[in-house]
């Protein structure tokens, strides 16, 4: 059974993207305290916030600001407040994605999305386990994980960082691709950890411990 100990309240963004079921659960094993964030008024309640997704990078931008979290999420980045993007959650805190031209990402993170080359037979998504290769054994989510452990991934897009030294892990899939990154209090994660097992759960309790 894990330590129960008291834990910050975590804000889940549901904007209609993201896996909340999984997350919530993964967060409530250490118990944690849950919020599921609807309406920017509830941002202000939380000490720190997952930015979950799965689907489109244009379908996520437009329900963020029919939800009017959008602006919200910038204002609460701006405050260099606590927050994690997961799979399309982290690519969306880039500055745009080649999935949809001309929409623009929250930009807290200065880089695009790219997408894979599905050449010499790669499967596109990327889906299933795969290793990470840690760069930056100082990186809070990265505390206590083991060499190269392996995730759980599934996206057809990956993001590009201008700054490469937000990089914190990387995953090889025809070229190696930022898994993991961090600016200040910004964390994102390419993979899945609510489905990442041991390793997934332990960068939940680190992400709690921050």
């Amino acid at each position: 059974m894990p330590t129960k100990n008291i834990s910050p309240k975590i804000g889940i963004i549901d904007y209609e993207m993201g896996n909340l079921h999984s997350v919530k659960k993964a967060i409530e094993y250490y118990g944690g305290k849950v919020c599921i964030i609807k309406s920017p008024k509830q941002i202000i309640k939380v000490d720190k916030i997952i930015l979950p997704g799965v689907g489109a990078f244009g379908d996520a931008i437009k329900n963020l600001k029919k939800l009017n979290l959008y602006p919200a999420l910038k204002e609460y980045l701006m405050k260099d407040k606590i927050l994690l993007g997961i799979c399309l959650g982290m690519q969306i805190l880039f500055e745009k994605s080649y999935e949809a031209e001309g929409i623009k990402g929250l930009g807290v993170l200065r880089g695009r999305v790219v997408s894979f080359n599905p050449k010499n037979n790669l499967k596109v998504p990327h889906m299933g386990w795969n290793k990470l290769i840690i760069k930056n054994r100082a990186c809070p989510l990265l505390k206590g994980l083991g060499d190269n452990p392996y995730v759980y991934f599934c996206h057809s897009f990956y993001p590009e960082p201008k700054d490469k030294k937000i990089i914190c892990a990387t995953t090889y899939y025809s070229k190696e691709f930022a898994a993991v990154v961090q600016q200040k209090n910004t964390y994102g994660l390419q993979f899945h950890p609510e489905k990442s097992q041991k390793v997934g759960l332990k960068i939940i309790k680190n992400f709690l411990d921050l």
